[in-house]
């Protein structure tokens, strides 16, 4: 869960079935960062990007597809990844964390009690 609570939106492009699948594929990659990288921040980037940018055969692939086709495809798959990023992490209930915005990236800690 976040500790200061803020806006989430629902993703109208996707159905609620795919978009439970991404949180729940999202919130296993939070787990795996926080088990090599405990309490350090991240953003999506850290997560889907660099050595993860191919979403072939994981439910990411699904958001894609919903905005393939339009010029703005990988900006608005960006923003709809990032923002159910933030609902995967606000419906952990095992853990809490902090989040700060850097420039326009939304990057996010896990405090540890």
């Amino acid at each position: 869960m976040l500790i200061s609570k803020g806006k989430i939106r629902k993703i109208h492009s996707i159905s609620e079935s795919q978009a439970q699948e991404i949180k729940n594929y999202l919130q296993g990659a939070i787990r795996c960062h926080d088990k090599v990288a405990a309490c350090k921040w991240f953003s999506l980037r850290d997560l889907m990007g660099g050595e993860n940018f191919d979403w072939n055969g994981t439910p990411m692939q699904d958001l894609f597809k919903a905005y393939r086709g339009r010029s703005d495809a990988f900006k608005m798959t960006a923003k709809s990844a990032g923002w159910l990023l933030k609902a995967a992490i606000e419906e952990d209930p095992c853990r809490r964390y902090e989040t700060k915005k850097e420039a326009f990236t939304r990057m996010y800690r896990w405090v540890r009690e």
